[in-house]
């Protein structure tokens, strides 16, 4: 399967992007201030055990900063995750981000998928427990889910994760849109309790800044977190990745009202798209799941927005994509065009 990622801005005339769901409010200033005074470090190796960051992100969470691991971007640290962990066998539900895909065949050749359906739009279903047998080393799994948005509740999680410790499963849980959604559904309240949760968010898609390239995980077994460390670089963190990251744990204010413009420009995008006769799944997160059988990926391209073609997803096909959630301005523009294109077909 191709490796289709959103935000190829540098191959196609774009002039504006719908394929990446980051902050439509933009970074913070305190964010992009801390970025220009990283320059003054550059000629300095940055700090290899990044203790000013720990002592951040510590606090913001509020968890132990021997719980913490940061890596280049989330991507680095699913890589090291399987590296440590070198499983046997991993069970990925989908749709999902290719990600855990790509990471996990690095490592294992016994890779097994969880489809979910449609008609039950694209939720994990009980039976899904069935499938995490005693065989099965590793999952996967989002919340919410990157393309699909929908959210598992925490009582479906914490099942979950019991049969999970009970089968020696280590679960992988990617939070990096949970912000957008309200810390309520977050598991990290109970990275004590499981030690067999690796729990793996990022500043990327909140605080706007994927090219900074800054995610981290928690997780309170700590042997667990050595042999994953092992895996990553010395200096895995620039300067600037680890300037950013302490003024983006200070952002708490600016998280606050993102939920709730979020929430807002979402509930809109969906309402108009729907009223335009297309598709829309039910989600959260800064991001909308669509179909239409009207090639809508090409035919916006011609007009310059690029949105994200969802068909090299394992589960969709051909027809689903994923739009961001952004201002009401550019949201009335897409929606806009999306009416013309329509009309035209």
């Amino acid at each position: 399967m191709k490796a289709i990622h959103g935000g190829d801005i540098y191959r196609n005339k774009v002039k504006l992007d719908y394929s990446v769901n980051v902050n439509p409010l933009g970074i913070p200033k305190e964010v992009e201030n801390a970025l220009y005074d990283a320059v003054q470090h550059c000629m300095k190796y940055p700090d290899i055990k990044a203790e000013k960051l720990k002592n951040a992100v510590g606090k913001m969470l509020g968890v132990s900063e021997e719980y913490l691991l940061f890596g280049n971007g989330a991507s680095e640290l699913f890589m090291a995750i399987v590296h440590g962990i070198r499983p046997n066998k991993v069970v990925i539900p989908v749709p999902s981000f290719y990600g855990y895909e790509y990471a996990a065949e690095a490592v294992c050749e016994n890779v097994c998928y969880y489809q979910t359906k449609k008609e039950e739009l694209f939720q994990l279903q009980e039976d899904f427990l069935e499938v995490l047998t005693e065989d099965v080393d590793l999952v996967f799994l989002t919340n919410p889910n990157n393309p699909t948005g929908n959210l598992c509740s925490r009582e479906y999680l914490q099942r979950l994760l019991h049969h999970c410790m009970e089968k020696q499963i280590y679960v992988v849980l990617d939070e990096c849109f949970i912000e957008f959604c309200g810390n309520e559904y977050s598991m990290l309240s109970e990275i004590e309790r499981y030690k067999n949760l690796i729990l793996v968010r990022a500043f990327t898609k909140i605080l706007a800044i994927p090219g900074v390239r800054l995610g981290y995980f928690v997780c309170s077994n700590k042997n667990l977190l050595r042999k994953i460390q092992r895996q990553l670089p010395e200096w895995n963190l620039s300067a600037f990745a680890q300037e950013a990251g302490c003024a983006c744990a200070k952002q708490g204010a600016f998280i606050e009202k993102t939920v709730h413009y979020i929430k807002e420009e979402r509930r809109f995008l969906m309402e108009q798209l729907r009223k335009v006769g297309i598709t829309v799944f039910p989600g959260e997160g800064d991001f909308i799941l669509l179909y239409s059988e009207i090639p809508l990926y090409d035919m916006l391209l011609e007009k310059g927005i690029l949105i994200r073609n969802c068909e090299n997803f394992k589960g969709l096909g051909k027809g689903f994509y994923r739009i961001a959630v952004k201002s009401r301005e550019d949201n009335q523009g897409l929606v806009k065009e999306i009416q013309e294109i329509i009309v035209s077909a």
